[in-house]
């Protein structure tokens, strides 16, 4: 569905992209995370022709997005993280005349999706908070049933109960068959949403994967207590284990890498009275690829 290659986009002297390489299959939800400014809004811009690359090369569907054009787009639905609404028009005139470029009638849908979102289609959107104009844009997304949905930052300023209502929406429309491309840096989000994630860093890529198979990837710390902890010198040789420290006389700390099985069989002849390991999450693999630049 999305496919770039060596994408590099320059602005003066700031490179905003340095050698993007992305790969998004038909019908997965994919997850592209990264701090403010780590190219993830420029990104999507390349990837629909509102920004032009400095070299390299992206193809939506197999198209050029810059030759597909209008044909390419009409297949897309997109949720622009800095959303822009007419403030003295009314949601469900937007959407009316957003359907209309399309050639589409969508009264039907946009009812359907607002009364899902709960949203207010006619007051002027000048007076709607920022969560409430959210849904508007959401609902421009998704009401055309897009064999691609591209979202930035798509649930900024929407409660928590709508927030449940547009996962289930994600979850549904990937269901179907149809492509969500996620851009995010809440990570929870992108965690119970997607079913691959990309790690974007100073521009570049740095991790492209399952969620699960990049969690595997990680250290964990598993913290034993012992009635009497045993040497740490008789694990020293544990496969997996990478370090270990006794914190206290019957407490011993394991740094572990990847799978804890051989830990685990090593433990058991020592009685262990309880062990602790916490399970890591997106957020743990965000800061082991960021490392100092985390903050």
């Amino acid at each position: 569905m999305i496919l770039a290659r060596g994408l590099t986009k320059r602005f003066g002297s700031s490179v905003a992209l340095d050698g993007l390489d992305l790969e998004v299959h038909e019908g997965e939800v994919f997850g592209f995370v990264g701090p403010n400014g780590a190219g993830k809004t420029t990104t999507i811009r390349l990837l629909l022709d509102l920004l032009r690359p400095t070299s390299g090369s992206v193809t939506l569907f197999g198209a050029d997005p810059r030759a597909g054009g209008v044909h390419v787009r009409s297949r897309i639905g997109y949720l622009p993280g800095d959303l822009s609404l007419p403030p003295k028009v009314t949601g469900r005139a937007y959407l009316a005349d957003h359907a209309a470029l399309r050639g589409l009638d969508l009264s039907v849908e946009h009812g359907e999706l607002a009364e899902r979102l709960v949203a207010d289609l006619d007051r002027p959107m000048g007076e709607l908070s920022l969560g409430n104009r959210r849904k508007i844009g959401v609902i421009a997304a998704f009401a055309h049933r897009p064999e691609l949905l591209v979202l930035d930052e798509p649930t900024g300023g929407l409660d928590p109960l709508v927030q449940q209502t547009f996962r289930a929406m994600a979850h549904e429309a990937a269901a179907e068959g149809r492509t969500v491309f996620l851009s995010s840096h809440v990570l929870d989000e992108v965690q119970h949403l997607a079913d691959r994630v990309a790690v974007l860093r100073r521009g570049r890529v740095v991790a492209q994967d399952r969620v699960d198979a990049l969690i595997a990837r990680l250290v964990r710390i598993v913290t034993v207590r012992f009635a009497a902890a045993p040497s740490p010198t008789t694990f020293a040789d544990v496969a997996g284990v990478v370090d270990v420290a006794s914190t206290r006389a019957d407490e011993l700390q394991f740094t572990v890498a990847g799978p804890a099985g051989g830990l685990l069989a090593a433990l058991a002849p020592h009685r262990p009275l309880d062990l602790h390991a916490p399970e890591p999450d997106l957020e743990d693999v965000f800061l082991h690829l960021y490392g100092e630049d985390a903050s």
